[in-house]
């Protein structure tokens, strides 16, 4: 009777140690998968989301530039990101896709998708993957860099480059101006699609950069009609009341035929020789990897010998 009791006894510990044990194990699995997710405070409300992604898939263009300069992995972006060449070794792996492409993206397994309010399929995207939307202007371009730091768990990243960036584009903005005048006017246009633009300070094109972090002079037709909005369509006839002492012109070389005309020819920019051609798809944005590349641009041509 005491070898059975002792039996049931030894039987109970043994029960015992493994529920401790099995429990114990299910506490360190649940604490592991807690520590897999982050709550980010979305415009649209805090929502879970992998604490390190490793496959996202981007359909907000002008957020690109942040997942790639914060070191995240791009699976599936669109057809802006993949044509631009100054994002090509971040998206050479990379799917085209867009917001009706939903099975290409299921395929691409994504644990994060970073999209627009305005795209389509947001519900269905939704089931794929966390997904959070930002709208452009919303916050100005150095807060959009550093609310991407935040959902990708790397605010601190973020921060250091805008820190680091803005004192560097201020310092050149002192250098240029030290260079070509304190009241010397810039204007930025683009020819896209056979129209012709004007910016403001916070349309990308450089913008943000020149008027912003320099301080550079806008013309005073451009701050009347375009700084409240943007940007500004113009017909060719009236591009010497926008054009400054200097012109940063991008174009997607669909049709640059207005250069050709005397209107264009007999601005001072042109004939002094003050015009910086670029390539739309190279200056659309703000993201990092787009500003780095307009600060060393404009460095390049304001202060060339």
């Amino acid at each position: 009777m005491k070898k059975l009791w002792s039996m049931m006894v030894l039987f109970l510990v043994i029960i015992s140690a493994c529920g401790e044990n099995e429990e114990g194990e299910t506490s360190s699995e649940e604490a592991e998968l807690g520590d897999s997710t982050i709550t980010y405070e979305s415009e649209n409300g805090p929502i879970e989301v992998p604490a390190n992604p490793e496959r996202v898939v981007v359909l907000s263009s002008f957020n690109a530039g942040s997942v790639m300069a914060l070191d995240v992995n791009i699976v599936g972006a669109d057809s802006w990101v993949k044509n631009n060449d100054n994002f090509a070794p971040y998206v050479e792996n990379a799917e085209e896709v867009s917001d009706e492409s939903l099975e290409k993206i299921i395929e691409l397994d994504p644990d994060l998708i970073i999209a627009a309010p305005t795209n389509n399929n947001l519900d269905k995207l939704g089931e794929i993957a966390p997904i959070v939307t930002y709208t452009y202007g919303n916050v100005d371009y150095l807060e959009q860099h550093i609310e991407i730091g935040k959902l990708l768990n790397k605010e601190e990243e973020a921060r250091t480059w805008v820190d680091e960036f803005t004192q560097r584009a201020e310092e050149a903005g002192e250098e240029i101006k030290s260079k070509i005048g304190q009241d010397t006017t810039v204007s930025v246009l683009e020819s896209f699609d056979k129209q012709l633009y004007v910016f403001g300070d916070n349309w990308g094109r450089g913008t943000e950069i020149l008027y912003q972090e320099m301080e550079l002079e806008m013309p005073q037709k451009v701050e009347e009609m375009a700084l409240e909005e943007g940007y500004l369509a113009i017909s060719h006839e009236v591009i010497p009341e926008y054009a400054g002492d200097y012109v940063i012109l991008s174009s997607d070389g669909a049709d640059n035929s207005f250069k050709e005309t005397e209107t264009y020819q007999n601005i001072p920019a042109v004939q002094n020789d003050r015009v910086f051609e670029t390539s739309a798809a190279e200056f659309y944005f703000n993201d990092p990897i787009t500003l780095e590349y307009q600060l060393e641009f404009f460095q390049d041509k304001f202060l060339a010998e």
